[in-house]
């Protein structure tokens, strides 16, 4: 009898020591396990380059394992789809874009829209740039648009895929301004480097990352206009789109965010958030990513929704329709 007592005893402590142990794991401090990062781009190019960087602070700030996971294809559409399919605790993240949030479900019946996701900030903004080779006959981005104006395919062009916002520009320019260029897609800066400098397109709409500012330093690569509002200090004699007669065309650069699935508790958001912002200013994440893509301010959450918010406005009736 006595035994009996003792066994039940015993079987209620292990129970309730379970039971307690449960409930420490459920409310423990975010985080209190690794956190898987998403980029939906290969490895080692500077997207890539960004993620681990901030991936690498998130660690030190977080106190858990940052593992950075590369998951290409499908214009952003494979790694989004595995970021909104995770459980929305903060323990799986993404790298986002206003092109594979916004612009592939437009494009594309991919199963999910930016409202899918929880913003968190950003982390770089890349301009993008049209760029010829040295030799190139186009001197300047008049001589270019003017040849894809009168002679209409005739100029092809390289873009860093079907789907994204240069090519989305792209079409607006050949709808708003008859400016038809014959658009080759590409995986990428890589290849568009390659084809560009073996003479294979005319010339290129490509994000102006350090490979390319590299090119264009050692002069393979002539860069014709900006895609941003205003000139870039550092190419202070390269004219805007809008300074080359394309008014509004100031979309085709790339802002690289943060994001987890929707649904995401407001304490784990902020909890990262705050970790990004410090990121933002810490002088490795600056050296690694490059000071002329970290902007001067750090923006958050809200921030980074109204970028792909005015994204998705100005494209929805282009690819909505």
């Amino acid at each position: 009898m006595q035994r009996r007592m003792l066994a039940a005893v015993g079987l209620a402590a292990l129970t309730l020591l379970a039971a307690c142990g449960g409930g420490a794991q459920e409310n423990a401090p975010f985080p209190s396990e690794s956190i898987r990062l998403i980029v939906p781009y290969a490895a080692g190019g500077p997207t890539d380059l960004t993620a681990r960087a901030y991936g690498e602070f998130l660690e030190q700030d977080l106190g858990q394992p940052v593992v950075v996971e590369n998951l290409p294809g499908g214009s952003g559409a494979v790694a989004t789809q595995e970021l909104i399919g995770s459980e929305p605790d903060g323990y799986t993240l993404a790298l986002v874009t206003a092109g594979t949030t916004v612009l592939t479900p437009l494009a594309n019946d991919v199963g999910y829209t930016a409202a899918d996701i929880t913003t968190i900030g950003v982390m770089s903004e890349v301009p993008s740039l049209f760029a010829v080779g040295a030799n190139s006959q186009y001197q300047d981005i008049g001589a270019l648009t003017d040849a894809a104006r009168q002679q209409p395919g005739t100029v092809t062009l390289g873009v860093p895929g079907a789907s994204t916002p240069q090519a989305i520009e792209l079409q607006r320019m050949r709808d708003e301004f008859g400016v038809e260029f014959t658009v080759v897609p590409f995986n990428g800066n890589a290849e568009m480097t390659t084809a560009l400098l073996g003479g294979n397109v005319d010339a290129v709409l490509i994000n102006a990352s350090q490979d390319v500012v590299e090119n264009i330093e050692a002069g393979s690569f002539r860069p014709l206009a900006v895609s941003t509002e205003e000139r870039l200090e550092w190419l202070p004699d390269t004219p805007t789109l809008v300074e080359a007669g394309f008014p509004g065309l100031t979309l085709s650069g790339s802002t690289f965010g943060l994001a987890g699935p929707a649904g995401m508790p407001d304490p784990v958001v902020t909890r990262l958030e705050d970790a990004l912002r410090k990121a933002h200013s810490d002088p490795t994440v600056v050296e690694t990513v490059g000071e002329r893509y970290i902007g001067p301010e750090f923006r958050g959450a809200d921030e980074l929704r109204a970028i792909l918010d005015n994204t998705q406005a100005v494209y929805e009736p282009i690819l909505g329709a």
